[in-house]
C-alpha cells in the first residue's frame, strides 16, 4: 500500500498552492486501488483543513509514513525527511546558486526528487505547470500598471477576485486605449496572456499592421520562436537547432520596440539565449515601452531591465531610463516592470485544480506503477545519486 502525502510548504514567503484539490484527492481514492492519502495540516493553503477531511481525507502533522510527497515550491533542509520521494519545484536544473544546499541534503538523505518543471512530451514541451494562470496574472497586471500610469482606466488586483471567473466580471465594459501590446512566447504562459487579450477586446494583428499603422483600437502582436530569432549567418529559424545553439541566433525584437506601449514576456531563457533587448536600450529615444510585465521573471534576463523580483502586494517597480536604477512606479523617465515570482498564488484555487488535473492525467499513474521513461526523464536524484541525465550537476552539489 502506498501512501501519498501533500505536505505543507515551507519556503517564506508561503505558497498557498497544492498539488491535489479536495476534490482530487477523493477521485484518486475512488479510481486507485492500493493507495492512501494524507495532507499534512496547514493554516496558509489555499483549501483549508477542513475542505480535506470533508472529503474523507486525512489530516495529519506528521507525514513521515508517506512514501510519496508531493509539494508545490522548494523544500527547507530542516523539512527534508530521508528515504522518501518528493515532486515539487526545485528549481535547481539551472544550478541556482539559493538551492545548492537543498541539493546537496537531497543527495545526502537518499532522496529521489522528481522535478515537476523536467516532466516533459516526447517533442521537448513541458507536461504540467502554473504557467497559464501566470500568464493570465501576469497580463491582468500589464494592463492594471498601464492604467495606473495613465489615468485612462482603472483595474482593481486580481486578489479581489475570488476566482477566475469573477475576475472576467470585472472586465465588462472596460475600453481600453489604441495601445499597442507585444506578447513573447508559444507556451502555457502566452496562452494565459491571449486569453486575457480576448477577453479584454485586444485585435491581434500581423507584423506589418503593427509596425506600419496607427491603428484605431487595441491590438497586439503575438511573437512565438521564428518571429523573435533569426539565425547569424543564414537568417533563419530552426527551432531544434536554435534550442541546441541558441547562441548562433540574435534577436529581433528591437524592430517592434518604437511600436510598442506594453510588453508581456513569455519565453524561457537560459544566460546562452539572447536577450529581446539590452538594458542600455531603454535610455534611447525611440524606446517607446512604457510597461513590462515580465512574466517569466528572470532577473537580468530575457527582459535586462528586470532588476529583481516584485511581490504580490507591491507587483511593479519602476527602473529610470537614464541611471537604470529601480525607483517608484509610474514616473514620468522611468519604465515600469512587473516581475513576480509567484503570480499564481493571485488565483490559487483555480491553479491548483488546474495543475491537479495535469498531475492525475499524464503523471501520477506513471509514478505508481513504476518504471516510467517519463518519470524517470525528470528525476534528478534517484535514492541520493544524480540520475542519469543531470551528472552535469556534479560539480555544483559536491
Amino acid at each position: 500500500m502506498l501512501k501519498i502525502g501533500l505536505i505543507r510548504e515551507g519556503k517564506i514567503p508561503a505558497d498557498n498552492r497544492v498539488a491535489l484539490t479536495p476534490a482530487q484527492c477523493k477521485w484518486l481514492l475512488a479510481n486507485r486501488d492500493g493507495i492512501k492519502i494524507a495532507v499534512q495540516s496547514s493554516n496558509h493553503r489555499c483549501f483549508s483543513d477542513e475542505e480535506y477531511r470533508a472529503e474523507g481525507i486525512a489530516v495529519q502533522e506528521d507525514v513521515s509514513d508517506c512514501d510519496i510527497l508531493l509539494g508545490i515550491k522548494e523544500v527547507p533542509v530542516d523539512m527534508l525527511i530521508a528515504g522518501k520521494t518528493y515532486l515539487f519545484f526545485s528549481h535547481t536544473k539551472k544550478m541556482q546558486p539559493y538551492n545548492k544546499k537543498m541539493l546537496q541534503q537531497i543527495i545526502e538523505k537518499k532522496i529521489t526528487l522528481v522535478d515537476y518543471e523536467c516532466l516533459e512530451h516526447d517533442d521537448g514541451t513541458r507536461i504540467i505547470g502554473f504557467g497559464f494562470f501566470a500568464g493570465v496574472v501576469g497580463a491582468h497586471n500589464g494592463i492594471m500598471a498601464y492604467g495606473n500610469r495613465t489615468g485612462n482606466y482603472s483595474l482593481q488586483r486580481v486578489g479581489a477576485s475570488k476566482n477566475f471567473q469573477h475576475l472576467v466580471h470585472t472586465y465588462f465594459g472596460l475600453k481600453l486605449p489604441n495601445i499597442k501590446i507585444a506578447i513573447t512566447g508559444s507556451g502555457r504562459v502566452a496562452h494565459g496572456v491571449l486569453e486575457i487579450m480576448n477577453l479584454l477586446g485586444v485585435h491581434e494583428v500581423e507584423a506589418d499592421e503593427y509596425v506600419g499603422k496607427k491603428l484605431s483600437y487595441p491590438a497586439y502582436i503575438h511573437l512565438k520562436g521564428a518571429s523573435l530569432y533569426r539565425h547569424k549567418i543564414s537568417g533563419d529559424y530552426n527551432r531544434e537547432d536554435f534550442h541546441a545553439n541558441p547562441e548562433n541566433y540574435e534577436c529581433v525584437f528591437k524592430k517592434y520596440i518604437p511600436h510598442t506601449d506594453i510588453l508581456m514576456n513569455g519565453v524561457y531563457w537560459e544566460s546562452h539565449i539572447p536577450r529581446l533587448f539590452e538594458l542600455e536600450d531603454i535610455s534611447k529615444s525611440d524606446f517607446k515601452i512604457v510597461t513590462i510585465s515580465d512574466i517569466t521573471d528572470d532577473a537580468n534576463g530575457s527582459v535586462p531591465c528586470n532588476i529583481g523580483d516584485s511581490t504580490i502586494e507591491n507587483p511593479v517597480y519602476g527602473v529610470d531610463k537614464i541611471s537604470h536604477t529601480k525607483t517608484a512606479a509610474y514616473l514620468p523617465n522611468s519604465v515600469d516592470v512587473m516581475a513576480v515570482g509567484n503570480l499564481p498564488n493571485e488565483l490559487p484555487r483555480d491553479a491548483s485544480r488546474y495543475f491537479g488535473e495535469q498531475l492525475l492525467k499524464y503523471v501520477l499513474h506513471d509514478l505508481l506503477d513504476g518504471n516510467s521513461t517519463l518519470v524517470d526523464n525528470a528525476t534528478i536524484v534517484k535514492a541520493g545519486k544524480l540520475n542519469t541525465g543531470f551528472e552535469y550537476l556534479k560539480d555544483y552539489v559536491s
